[in-house]
C-alpha cells in the first residue's frame, strides 16, 4: 500500500471511530433523558397514589363519624320509643276509650298500636 492510501484509511479509521463514539455519547445522552422521564413519571404516579390513599382515608373517617352519629341518634330513638309505649301502655290502663272496643267502632286492642286513635 502506498503512504496515501494508509493515510486515507487512517482518516476513514478515525472518522468512523470518531462517528461510533459520536452515536455512542448521543445514546447515552437518550438513555439519561428517557431514564429522567422515567423516574419523574413513576414519582408523579406515586404522588398520585399517595393523594388517592389520603382521599380514601379521609372518607372512611368521615363515614366512621357519621356511622357513630347514626348509631347514637337510633339509640336515642330507641328510647324514645320505650318511654312513649310506657307512656301509652300507662295510659291505656286508664283511657275509657279504649277499654271498651265497641265504643265508637274501635279496633280491639291488639292493633291499637297500629290505628291512631280517634281525637
Amino acid at each position: 500500500m502506498s503512504q496515501g492510501a494508509l493515510a486515507a484509511g487512517s482518516v476513514l479509521q478515525r472518522s468512523s471511530s470518531s462517528e461510533g463514539a459520536q452515536q455512542g455519547h448521543e445514546d447515552d445522552e437518550r438513555k439519561v433523558r428517557r431514564r429522567e422521564k422515567n423516574r419523574v413519571a413513576a414519582q408523579r404516579s406515586r404522588k398520585k397514589q399517595t393523594q388517592k390513599a389520603d382521599k380514601l382515608h379521609e372518607e372512611y373517617e368521615c363515614l366512621e363519624q357519621e356511622n357513630t352519629s347514626l348509631k347514637k341518634e337510633i339509640g336515642k330513638l330507641n328510647d324514645e320509643m320505650k318511654h312513649l309505649s310506657e307512656v301509652l301502655r300507662n295510659h291505656e290502663k286508664v283511657c275509657p276509650l279504649l277499654r271498651c272496643s265497641l265504643n265508637f267502632g274501635l279496633i280491639p286492642r291488639h292493633d291499637a298500636l297500629s290505628v291512631p286513635l280517634p281525637r
